[in-house]
């Protein structure tokens, strides 16, 4: 198997996000020897945002979450989830 390149060092990460956008990571990283991590610590970054409902909308949706046992903000993130992903498929 021929010897891969060595991967130069980097000033910033714009560097090095516009060297492998004009490089081939195959020549650099062998994959066949990676392995699966699970980084379970990460939690996805999330924001913090004001959205204004019918009072009437609000209610039908607390009474859906406490039907499951759940927090109503909780069954609107995964409402809001199952129809993107309905919306833009992977």
């Amino acid at each position: 198997m021929p010897r891969k390149k060595q991967i130069p060092k980097f000033k910033n990460e714009d560097e090095e996000r516009a060297f492998w956008d004009a490089h081939d990571s195959t020549e650099y990283i062998d994959w066949a020897k990676g392995k699966r991590v699970t980084l379970s610590n990460l939690k996805p970054s999330t924001k913090t945002i004001s959205i204004r409902l019918p009072e009437t909308m609000l209610e039908q949706l607390k009474l859906l979450a406490n039907k499951r046992d759940v927090p109503y903000q909780s069954l609107l993130k995964l409402f809001l989830a199952e129809r993107i992903s309905q919306e833009l498929p992977s």
